[in-house]
């Protein structure tokens, strides 16, 4: 998978969630009102902190197998472009 333009190596059956965290990369996204660094909270998809732009669609890096060509943005929804 590309994430922000640079290629990441994963493993098959992986969650996108699981592939970032064991390559050191903790912070998905910004709060879009404060600011602040989020990341995967509760890994099982009910708090959202995890919602990045993948392929395109904002969703749940904890409920989003990895995919062949997949091209993450490390931002959420309502992130300042």
């Amino acid at each position: 998978m590309v994430v922000d333009g640079k290629p990441v190596d994963c493993v098959a059956g992986q969650t996108v969630a699981g592939a970032l965290l064991a390559r050191g990369i903790y912070r998905f996204r910004v709060s879009p009102d404060a600011g602040t660094p989020r990341g995967p909270f509760c890994m099982m998809g009910a708090c959202q902190e995890c919602a990045i732009e993948i392929d395109g669609v904002i969703r749940r890096a904890c409920q989003t197998p990895v995919a062949t060509g997949m091209v993450l943005r490390l931002r959420g929804a309502g992130a300042a472009e």
